[in-house]
Parts: structure tokens; sequence; C-alpha cells
């Protein structure tokens, strides 16, 4: 189960170090955004390093790597594929092409250290206006793809609009990205929420993120691996519901009935589609839950 993803700049060793007790389920290594030009290739041997010798305590980890337009990109898979991280978070991916040039070099390296091709996957960021117009093409574009994250601050600055807590502006471009991964059968994550202290703002966003279909967040903050984490976990209610559905399901079957109901609904595809969703994500929590 992936609802948080806690990036950690890639040149702070004291982050990278606690990564692994801060609660998220994956931790983003960063070698892009937070790492000034000068120190590139201190970052990059430090999550080298980090990768083989620190104990992310069962956290997914990915790495996202500068972007294809400058000289960094190559040196950063040359160095992190060899120890095999879970996915590559590629920057301003701008359309297909871009996900198979990137592709393209990982199967190199990969088969180059004895890694069977494919292994690593792809979380691409989509942070601009064209990223966002080819998200379908982006998340179709090679069978390493798993999942779709937007990222909000490049993105307004490229729609040359103000980024709010509101988010009115990036509606668009939630709706947009999650219908393409959806319609790709691949994972969506929403953005980060920036207000550190803001931790009603950050749960009513995330909130929101969910009921558009997201699976997850992106959090830059400690404090707010908690929240995220609560609102894209099933509560208790949701579960007792999704078992009632399958009940419901086993009656019907025992009986010979053909159509189902619960609590005077009709049991359709939809519901028992979700109802097994929330189901499989408990049980990813450890909760307990019957096989279905």
């Amino acid at each position: 189960m992936r609802r948080t993803m806690m990036f950690l700049p890639g040149n702070n060793p004291n982050m990278i170090i606690n990564g692994g007790i801060l609660g998220s389920d994956s931790v983003i290594l960063d070698l892009e955004d937070a790492v000034a030009p000068d120190q590139k290739d201190a970052a990059r041997e430090l999550v080298k390093n980090a990768l083989e010798s620190v104990d992310f305590g069962g956290c997914e980890i990915i790495v996202r790597i500068n972007a294809l337009d400058t000289p960094y990109w190559v040196d950063d898979l040359e160095a992190v594929i060899p120890l095999k991280p879970d996915m590559i978070m590629p920057t301003k991916v701008s359309g297909a092409e871009y996900c198979r040039t990137l592709s393209a070099k990982m199967d190199e390296i990969e088969e180059k250290c004895g890694i069977p091709v494919g292994t690593i996957k792809l979380i691409p960021l989509l942070e601009t206006a064209i990223g966002i117009e080819n998200a379908f093409a982006i998340a179709t574009s090679t069978p390493r793809m798993e999942a779709l994250y937007l990222g909000a601050e490049d993105l307004t600055a490229d729609l040359r609009c103000k980024r709010t807590k509101e988010g009115n502006e990036i509606l668009y471009a939630r709706g947009r990205l999650v219908t393409a991964a959806r319609a790709a059968g691949i994972e969506a994550y929403d953005t980060p929420f920036t207000d550190v202290e803001d931790l009603e703002g950050l749960a009513k966003d995330a909130a929101f993120a969910k009921s558009l279909g997201y699976t997850g967040k992106a959090v830059i903050s400690p404090r707010h691996v908690e929240t995220v984490n609560r609102i894209f976990s099933p509560t208790i209610a949701e579960v007792d519901h999704a078992k009632a559905v399958f009940r419901a399901i086993e009656e019907a079957k025992r009986q010979g009935k053909g159509a189902i109901s619960l609590n005077g609904k009709m049991v359709d595809a939809p519901i028992v589609m979700r109802a097994r969703l929330v189901l499989e994500n408990a049980k990813a929590m450890g909760m307990e839950v019957e096989e279905i």
C-alpha cells in the first residue's frame, strides 16, 4: 500500500538516515530540486551510499533523478540502478518519447548489471502543461510504468497562475492525470500540500484528492505523514461495509438469487469492485480481513 511518499533531500544525510522511521510507505531520495547544481555529484554519492547501507525499514524506495535535458540524468541512473531501488521518478516529463528514452537507458544499465530488464519501475512526475496534456501517452509509453505523479508547483509556474491552498487552479490537471492513470491501469499520486503548519488544510486537500480517485499523496514534511496516511486508509466503517457486501453476495448465492441487495440498495459490479479494493487495502495495512 502506497499512501504517502516522503521526499528526502539527496544532500541531507540526517533526513536520509532517519527515512525509515518517519512513517511513510515510500521514501523519495531526491537528486533534483532539493540539490543545487554544485552539489549534484556529492548528493548522488550520498544517495548511492544510502541505498547500499541504510535500513529504510521496509519502505519502498524511489529515486527522483534530474531531467533529461540536464547533464546529470545518466550519471544518476548509473549510480543508483545497480542498487535496485523500487522506482525511478523522472522529472519534467513531457511525453511518451521522454519515457521511452529513459527506459532504454535503464534497459542498458540493468542488462549490464545482471538485473532482469524491466525490474525497476517508473513513476514520472508530470509538472508542465505539455506533460498534463500528454498524460495518457506517458502512462502507456513503457511496461515499466507504475504510476503517474502530479507536481503542482512547477505546473502552476508553467501555467502562469498562482498556487493556492484551495487548488482550483490545478483541478483540471488533477482530473486529467487521474483519468489517464486509471485508463492505463496504473496508480495516481497527488502533489504535496506545502504549508507545513496547516494540518487542517492538509486533511481537506488530501480528502479531496482521494475523492477524485488518487491512491495517495506525496509529502514534504514528517508532520504530514500521519494525516495523509489516515486519509488514504480505509476506515473501520468502510471495511465493515465492504465485508457486508461480500456476505450479501455469499447469501445470495446460497439462496440461488441473481439479484443482490444490501440495506435496500442493489449491489452491482462497481460496488463490488470498490468493496474489494477496500478489503485489499485493509489487508495490506495488516487489518483482519477474511479471504475474498
